[in-house]
């Protein structure tokens, strides 16, 4: 069944979701000129709260900036047009997609003279790897595509037509029996996943790429981070070596999509026992505790949609 909701924002107003329609010779479609970002809320006591919307919409201020799409939203007006499509939508949690693109004016190469849409969609979701992933973890393979290089692309910003390098990525793991692939960057060092970062435990240490490494500076990154540090674990900020993936004591992603996922085996070789490490699901837990509201928000990432006395709907 394909991801659909009610309502929809697109400039600056609600719309049915079947009204939000473009040319089919908008710009972005023939040269991917987008930006976009992926955001969670998640379902709390309280209601349902967006996670980290002012880093998130941050970075796609940026990403907007790099790519020379003028945004005239501030990141207020747009955690405030997120709300009024959750609330809308009259949805409990939900995947948050804006999107920033060119749209229909010319077919030339440099669309600086096309309108910039934007929109923002809010749409039912689970764990983007598969349910039982979590626990479970899942099995990926080092991809023959290199992550793209800094100097033809801009790793940092999430620009829709890059993505051609992720889905290079996961139709060829998928194709070949894996849940994911991991791409190394143009020297050879572990770059990341199609769309998500990459975490690496050896003897109590946990180790992930750097910012250099052609990858994208993920929310969830920071979020493990932060959490590993709070549990008492050193994190260090390397150059992965492939065969280092063989011999590490647990993997897992992180991401907005894949949340943090375990990876139990690399080119069918196990991580560890095969299955979640002790590291990986203490951070795990943390996380969820959080964004479920199991436990207090003590980093402030959780944004209620509904005030107090608000939810649930009658």
């Amino acid at each position: 069944m394909p991801m659909r909701a009610d309502w929809m924002w697109m400039n600056g107003e609600l719309i049915p979701w079947d009204q939000a329609t473009v040319h089919v010779f908008t710009h972005a479609l023939h040269y991917g000129s987008s930006t976009f970002e992926g955001i969670r809320a998640y379902s709390t006591p309280q209601g349902p709260a967006i996670f980290r919307g002012p880093e998130h919409f941050r970075r796609l201020h940026d990403s907007c900036k790099i790519m020379r799409l003028p945004l005239k939203y501030s990141i207020e007006e747009l955690i405030a047009a997120t709300k009024a499509t959750i609330r809308a939508n009259k949805q409990d949690s939900c995947y948050i997609r804006p999107l920033v693109f060119r749209g229909y004016e010319t077919l030339g190469v440099d669309g600086r003279k096309c309108p910039v849409e934007v929109i923002i969609g809010t749409v039912p979701w689970g764990r983007y790897l598969g349910a039982e992933a979590i626990e479970q973890g899942v099995d990926v393979v080092v991809s023959s595509w290199r992550r793209m290089s800094p100097g033809a692309f801009t790793p940092l910003a999430k620009i829709g037509g890059q993505y051609v390098n992720s889905q290079h990525v996961a139709m060829e793991a998928h194709d070949l029996g894996y849940t994911e692939g991991i791409s190394l960057d143009i020297h050879g060092y572990v770059s990341e996943g199609s769309g998500e970062n990459l975490f690496l435990v050896r003897d109590g240490v946990i180790y992930t790429p750097p910012l250099s490494a052609s990858i994208l500076g993920g929310i969830t990154r920071d979020c493990a981070i932060t959490l590993a540090r709070e549990l008492g674990y050193e994190v260090q900020f390397t150059y992965l070596t492939r065969e280092m993936l063989y011999i590490a004591d647990e993997l897992f992603f992180t991401g907005t999509a894949a949340e943090i996922t375990p990876i139990r085996s690399v080119d069918r070789i196990p991580v560890g026992e095969g299955s979640r490490g002790p590291i990986t699901k203490a951070i795990q837990e943390r996380f969820f505790a959080i964004t479920s509201g199991e436990s207090k928000d003590t980093y402030g990432w959780l944004d209620h949609v509904y005030e107090p006395g608000e939810w649930p709907l009658e």
